[in-house]
């Protein structure tokens, strides 16, 4: 199927406006040269009311003061003389009739032939007329003597000049026109062109936002209306531009969301999986003890030794199930704190000392080096932390080695401000976190190996809960190093009140 010929908007413009301007023209034209011809009119009927005024006075100046007769005998005698003195006094060619309608004299060279009977009916009645043949114009007029009608005078005109200036006019009126019709329509063309361009630039920023080719400037420069709409084009492709942005920002965070809450469910349930294990072991444990105290009561040996590992496995219990309840509080009820300003180094001597006892009974040297000093905490949970972070380095040491507790005070290390801030770190000469697992080390459920949490107990909720109170106390919690010769861990703690936004 053929498609027609398209014609675009300067095409359709530029063809308006040249119709409009023909339009204009013509009727300028035309208005113009009709009132050509009205004053052309007006101005030969004047002229002929004029002369014919002019030969009634002189045919009745001749009646009056010639001899005394009738209109007809008058016209017979006295016309041809008449009509020459006429024709020298109007400056034109004259003819006179009789009552009859005869010719009865003429300054014509020659007697004209123009058929006047229906003209000279008129001038019978009282009335002019005109006789119009090519470039000539007979006009006759009645003549009288008071209200005797004596007959009829006929002036004979050219309207060649006439004519000729006519249609001179009417030739300017044409070549003008054409040359307004011509130079409008260059000029329409070429505004509309302007126009169009710019409609066209418009159209292909639109089709560049379409294809997320984003402005970095309005597209066209103007103050009129197209100029706003420029404005409002770029206006929108920001708009667009930032809304897509943080589409793709909201959905890059949705994905590390699903990618975070799809390790989260696979650490639940690895740790479903190793609690589980964990709270059957010692169960199974304290069970095969009960079993054996039941079949041999009376053996003391047996007394003593089921009595302290029932003792122990029931403390593993409880802590397993402290932690994962203190870890589970803390996510779905926010764990409130009541910070103060707490002196730091009795509340490290005495965290130390909790966990002497156990860091003897392995063989681990604990020593301190502390540094007087205040921090903004809550005490309960401040306490927790540093026996969390102790107790995992004696858990986690090598036989004969040690932990070192101190503390100092420094500008903010991993904080955004640089206030002063408390330094309290927990040093071991344990055998040190692979590297691959030192970034996942305070995840919660997470644990370096099944093998190493067995041995020790843990169950992969320590740290996570020691980095979570610190960060309710506004502080950190972070993994110095770690190697082969152990591991440093550094906590962080504001020493004063921090400032609450308004």
């Amino acid at each position: 199927m053929s498609r027609g010929v398209r014609i675009g908007l300067q095409g359709k413009q530029s063809l308006l406006l040249a119709l409009l301007l023909a339009a204009i023209v013509a009727a300028l034209s035309m208005q113009v040269l009709s009132g050509i011809r009205e004053d052309q009119k007006e101005r030969l009927e004047q002229t002929f009311a004029r002369q014919a005024e002019a030969a009634n006075l002189r045919v009745r100046d001749a009646f009056l003061t010639g001899e005394r007769v009738e209109a007809k005998p008058f016209m017979e005698k006295n016309a041809q003389r008449l009509a020459v003195d006429l024709g020298e006094l109007s400056g034109m060619p004259v003819t006179l009739y009789d009552t009859d309608g005869a010719i009865a004299g003429t300054s014509l060279p020659i007697q004209p032939r123009t058929d006047a009977s229906d003209a000279l009916a008129y001038t019978a009645q009282g009335m002019s007329a005109y006789i119009t043949e090519g470039d000539a114009l007979l006009y006759l007029a009645p003549l009288y003597n008071a209200d005797q009608l004596l007959g009829t005078v006929q002036f004979h005109a050219s309207l060649a000049d006439q004519n000729a200036f006519y249609e001179r006019i009417r030739d300017l009126f044409l070549y003008a026109g054409l040359a307004v019709l011509a130079g409008g329509f260059l000029v329409g063309y070429l505004f509309v062109r302007r126009q169009v361009s710019v409609i066209r630039r418009l159209n292909r920023a639109a089709q560049q936002i379409g294809r997320g080719e984003y402005l970095s400037a309005a597209p066209v420069k103007r103050r009129d209306e197209l100029g706003e709409l420029a404005e409002g084009i770029f206006d929108m492709s920001g708009s667009i531009s930032s809304s897509v942005a943080q589409l793709h920002d909201e959905k890059r965070k949705l994905m590390e969301a699903i990618a975070r809450l799809t390790e989260l469910e696979r650490q639940q349930k690895q740790f479903i999986g190793n609690i589980s294990h964990e709270l059957k072991t010692p169960l199974t444990s304290i069970r095969a003890y009960a079993d054996l105290l039941e079949m041999y009561a009376d053996d003391p040996a047996l007394l003593g030794r089921a009595r302290e590992r029932i003792g122990a496995e029931a403390a593993r219990l409880y802590e397993l199930v402290e932690k994962a309840l203190q870890l589970s509080a803390m996510d779905v009820y926010d764990f409130e704190t009541k910070a103060e300003q707490v002196s730091i180094v009795p509340l490290l001597k005495e965290a130390a000392e909790r966990i002497r006892v156990k860091a003897d009974a392995a063989g681990i040297r604990l020593t301190l080096d502390l540094q007087e000093g205040s921090v903004w905490a809550d005490p309960d949970n401040l306490m927790h932390i540093v026996l969390n972070l102790l107790d995992n380095a004696v858990k986690y040491n090598v036989p004969g080695g040690s932990v070192a507790l101190s503390n100092r005070l420094a500008a903010g290390e991993t904080s955004a401000t640089r206030a002063p801030r408390m330094i309290v770190e927990v040093a071991d000469t344990g055998r040190g976190i692979p590297p691959e697992a030192q970034p996942r080390v305070f995840d919660p459920f997470y644990t370096v190996s099944g093998d190493r949490s067995r041995a020790t107990g843990g169950t992969g909720l320590g740290l996570s809960l020691v980095r979570s109170l610190a960060e309710k106390q506004g502080g950190a919690v972070r993994l110095v190093e770690s190697g082969p010769n152990g591991s440093r861990f550094a906590l962080e703690l504001p020493v004063r009140e921090p400032k609450r936004e308004s």
